[in-house]
């Protein structure tokens, strides 16, 4: 199986002898993501001064938390070879529902938990309906609910149009700020804390990377894949619980319309960051890498006063370079596996 959270196949005292020239391809595709990274922050530095201050990498941390958050859960399902395109319209709900009970109630708590549970609800249903369903893909139910979620959040949402006011423990997430990073990055790391042990320390954590080595091979395990599948879409949608909590932080409000796109941009920093569409292989650090060079991309090209339909072609390019990125790696894994079994 080609991996356990990013682990591919490097016949290490074969391929070293034999061709070291796919083991450094193998290499510098699996650091190539962040040495992108490096390299895009030297540049746009050496070409724009004001990149490098202070208050300008606080805002791509800021205007990347959202991402980073709801694309680590997406990293998740695509992890399993699925896909979420609900994330977006699910968050627009979950603030929209958080903004109807901040109305009711005024408490923090409360909104809170109306956008977690609201987040999860959905994920489960994605999750529950793809596999007791036995759709062919969840493609199918996802894009269902992409227009589900955001048709209720607009039902529901007073005059269908954007609630103004949040709590004032919420509002801290986009006005606070703590050694000098927003509060958002911190909700970032604790989030990347909890799914690091779930991956990396549980047992949870491989059956997820099993399931989408290789499902047939995890069912003859005795591995519950239908729960497995389960449980990664409702992570999913909690992400994009937590992704609206952030969100209705940082602008001091609840809309219908928050989202738009955010399910290219999840899948987008997630196949960037180097995780594969395959499945089977990929970590939290892919997503969270993507994240940021979406983020650096999109705040360079701002400086830059590039046009946004501009940036949008970068980010369509860079998409088309990172999937033939994945196809290339496939191909030299796959000759580091003829060069292992000829050697034996």
């Amino acid at each position: 199986m080609v991996g356990q959270e990013g682990k591919g196949v490097v016949p290490q005292g074969v391929v070293r002898g034999r061709d070291p020239g796919v083991v450094l391809g193998l290499r510098l595709l699996s650091i190539g993501p962040l040495l992108i990274l490096g390299l895009l922050v030297v540049g746009v530095a050496l070409v724009t001064p004001a990149f490098l201050k202070p208050i300008n990498l606080g805002n791509i941390l800021a205007q990347t938390s959202v991402i980073a958050i709801v694309a680590m859960g997406q990293q998740l399902v695509i992890l399993t070879r699925g896909i979420d395109l609900s994330v977006g319209s699910n968050l627009a709900l979950s603030t929209v529902v958080g903004g109807l009970v901040f109305q009711a109630s005024g408490e923090a708590v409360p909104v809170i938990a109306a956008m977690l549970a609201t987040g999860a609800l959905v994920g489960a249903i994605n999750g529950t309906v793809y596999v007791y369903g036995r759709l062919p893909h969840p493609f199918i139910i996802t894009l269902a609910t992409l227009s589900i979620c955001r048709g209720l959040a607009l039902a529901l949402a007073p005059g269908h149009t954007t609630m103004r006011g949040m709590p004032e423990a919420i509002g801290a997430l986009g006005a606070q700020s703590l050694l000098g990073l927003p509060l958002g990055v911190f909700v970032v790391a604790a989030v990347a804390g909890v799914l690091l042990v779930v991956t990396r320390l549980m047992v949870a954590g491989r059956w997820i990377a099993a399931v989408g080595g290789n499902p047939q091979a995890a069912v003859s395990m005795g591995i519950p894949v239908k729960g497995v599948l389960v449980a990664t879409y409702v992570i999913s949608g909690l992400c994009a619980g937590i992704g609206a909590v952030v969100l209705a932080g940082r602008t001091d409000a609840a809309s219908p319309v928050y989202g738009q796109l955010l399910e290219l941009d999840t899948i987008a920093a997630v196949i960037i960051g180097g995780a594969s569409f395959l499945g089977g292989r990929g970590h939290l650090g892919h997503a969270l890498i993507g994240a940021v060079l979406i983020g650096v991309i999109r705040n360079a090209l701002n400086l830059l006063n590039v046009e946004v339909f501009y940036q949008m072609v970068a980010l369509g390019v860079s998409i088309v370079l990172a999937v033939e990125a994945d196809v290339l790696r496939s191909h030299l894994e796959a000759r580091a596996r003829v060069l292992q079994a000829r050697a034996q």
